[in-house]
């Protein structure tokens, strides 16, 4: 195939997989996240504190982890496009049911419930990516797709505060009209999926014959590291050191990540003081998203042209810890009050930038030494375990917040771990 059919392929396989892959985990995204919105609601309804909250938003890191791996290994038997069909329709319905919390305990077993259903679902699609790309075009593609989750909270954070605004319509609560109408849409497209999402190329209906062996061609002939792979997660684990500093660089992501984004409406809404209405408060919190999606791009887009990784990926966590730190300066007080939102707001951009920025180069990392069924258990795996983070950075944070009445201790914890992955990442060597 000359070099402008295979270009033209690859646009073409661009065109139908990433919009539409982008459109779920866009969806996904904001139904993990939305509750961020809900805590001022869920704490003047039921009562609930910064710690019965910050649990709450952890719990759903919980279940995620339990059972990431053998859902990961699971799609790879059965397929990508029927378990992510399930896995979609099941977190769509549990998405909706959140909207039925009435107390503490309802809150944290609704939260666990939510990331059993959504367990697989990111490192899933990311092993899905490995069908069709090579590694060496591999950081954009997954740049491209995980773009998703900052603009879901571009998208999200205006939508969830004009979606509290129903609260009173039918005798329900602002927040459980967020839930309900921000689930449906997942269990929708879950339905789509067992339609428009083919298992691999040799499924795809849109690719001709001469495709399909043009596309086999360059994924068998992409450079690799280590070209027999790691055969099985228990090798992984037991032989290969580069997973367990992957997965503690994924762990402070995620610390940082969740740290921030589920408090991050909490916190600007304090700050704003009584002028904070959901929308406005919605509105103020998408921006920090924007710096997410341009870090992203351009991170993933340098680290292809380059064929750098460990800089690319290590780089924005030290950037990231730096806006953790800059947060907590006191400039209200040095500038005046009317300067404290803009002056958190741009440091929460620049903590995105570096989280988001991290992600495309970081994921081709791992699939660049494992294969096989080590490709979907050890990128389960490494997800797995640095979704921990997901749990211990809010629930920190909120504990934090009941004990001193402030984030900063918090901030402080998030910083010095993602320093500490950054310094992980520089450790992992291109060969064991």
């Amino acid at each position: 195939m000359s070099q402008s059919a295979l270009a033209a392929l690859r646009r073409k396989i661009d065109l139908r997989l990433l919009p539409y892959l982008f459109l779920l985990y866009v969806v996904a995204y904001l139904d993990r996240v939305n509750v961020s919105f809900a805590a001022p609601g869920l704490s003047q309804s039921l009562g609930f504190t910064s710690s019965v909250f910050g649990l709450g938003a952890g719990m759903f890191f919980a279940g995620y982890v339990l059972c990431e791996v053998p859902s990961n290994l699971i799609l790879r038997r059965v397929g990508a496009r029927l378990w992510i069909a399930r896995i979609m329709i099941t977190w769509g319905i549990a998405a909706c049911g959140m909207a039925l919390v009435h107390a503490a305990w309802s809150f944290h077993v609704l939260r666990f419930l939510l990331g059993v259903a959504e367990a697989g679902f990111l490192p899933g699609i990311i092993y899905y990516l490995t069908l069709w790309y090579p590694p060496q075009r591999r950081a954009r593609a997954v740049a491209l797709f995980m773009a998703a989750t900052p603009v879901a909270g571009i998208v999200g954070a205006p939508l969830s505060g004009l979606l509290l605004g129903l609260g009173g319509v039918w005798g329900l609560e602002g927040w459980q009209w967020m839930f309900v109408l921000e689930g449906v849409p997942a269990v929708l497209l879950g339905f789509s999926v067992l339609r428009l999402l083919p298992d691999g190329p040799e499924d795809a209906h849109w690719l001709l014959p001469a495709e399909r062996a043009a596309l086999a061609q360059e994924l068998a002939e992409a450079p690799s590291e280590e070209p027999h792979g790691l055969r099985g997660v228990i090798a992984a684990l037991a032989r290969d050191r580069r997973v367990w500093l992957l997965s503690i660089a994924y762990f402070a992501l995620c610390v940082g990540m969740y740290g921030l984004v589920m408090w991050m409406p909490t916190i600007i809404g304090e700050i704003l003081g009584p002028g904070a209405t959901p929308v406005r408060v919605g509105f103020l919190s998408a921006i920090p998203y924007l710096g997410g999606v341009l870090g992203m791009v351009l991170v993933g887009r340098h680290s292809d042209h380059t064929g750098e990784r460990r800089w690319h990926t290590a780089g924005p966590l030290f950037v990231s810890a730096c806006g953790f730190l800059l947060s907590l300066l006191p400039v209200s007080q040095w500038l005046g009050s009317a300067h404290g939102p803009w002056w958190s707001l741009a440091c929460f951009t620049i903590a995105t930038m570096g989280l988001w920025g991290m992600l495309g180069p970081f994921w081709t990392i791992p699939t660049g030494f494992l294969s096989g069924a080590a490709a979907a258990g050890g990128v389960a795996l490494i997800n797995s375990i640095g979704n921990t983070g997901g749990f211990v950075g809010p629930t920190l944070v909120g504990m934090v917040r009941d004990a001193t009445g402030s984030h900063a201790y918090g901030f402080l914890f998030i910083a010095a771990t993602m320093a500490l992955g950054g310094w992980c990442i520089l450790f992992v060597t291109r060969r064991r």
